[in-house]
């Protein structure tokens, strides 16, 4: 973590450490991905996508060389309205709460039973993951957060080390020190904040079934 994580004299006490678990949603606590279910939905019920995919190909052709751009997320999204917010994302949401794997709702409460706090970090967007776990209780939700009136826009991208810098954030805003007993995730662009865990569990994306 960066050095101001562990300024542990502030207004003249000292920072407490919290013990806490760390939870990926995408491939880690459900099958498939909720974003790339919700930019389906939107090919199959409107036009407006088609009109961008010329945007969107040159998007993910930079992605391909540059899992880090920003600028190629933004061009595969850059068809999403609010509209489309509005309108697709219930529909998204209800549906992708059935490819939840079994044991992520339980072991969530497991991990909070043993008075550990639980935090969700994804990269999904503010416009879908809270709504997909909002019943498993979790003391913070940490996402990517996407501009109001353009949702294809970041105002913070919540991916690879950001999530580092997501939990330093919220660590620094409650004045605490996070020390991470578990962490939980599928992909190895997690591996920044996986790396500060006391214990790693990688999650085989397709069975949900720890590697």
């Amino acid at each position: 973590m960066h050095k101001s994580a562990y300024d542990i004299q502030k207004k003249g006490y000292m920072l407490q450490k919290v013990k806490m678990v760390i939870f990926d949603f995408d491939g880690t606590l459900s099958a498939s991905d909720s974003n790339l279910e919700f930019g389906r939905y939107c090919f199959r019920h409107s036009i407006r996508p088609w009109l961008f995919l010329p945007l969107f190909l040159i998007g993910l052709a930079i992605y391909s060389v540059n899992k880090h751009s920003k600028f190629s997320r933004e061009l595969m999204r850059c068809f999403v309205t609010q509209k489309m917010v509005r309108d697709f994302a219930p529909v998204v949401i209800n549906e992708h709460k059935n490819r939840r794997f079994g044991w992520a709702k339980s072991q969530v409460a497991k991990e909070k039973a043993a008075g550990n706090m639980c935090i969700l970090i994804s990269a999904g967007p503010d416009y879908l993951i809270p709504y997909l776990v909002d019943d498993m209780e979790f003391d913070a939700i940490l996402t990517s957060k996407m501009e109001s009136r353009h949702p294809w826009k970041y105002k913070f991208m919540c991916w690879g080390p950001n999530k580092v810098v997501a939990l330093e954030k919220f660590a620094k805003r409650h004045n605490f020190i996070p020390q991470i007993v578990r962490s939980y995730s599928d992909s190895k662009s997690d591996k920044p904040i996986m790396d500060m865990a006391e214990t790693q569990i990688w999650i085989n994306r397709k069975t949900g079934i720890p590697k």
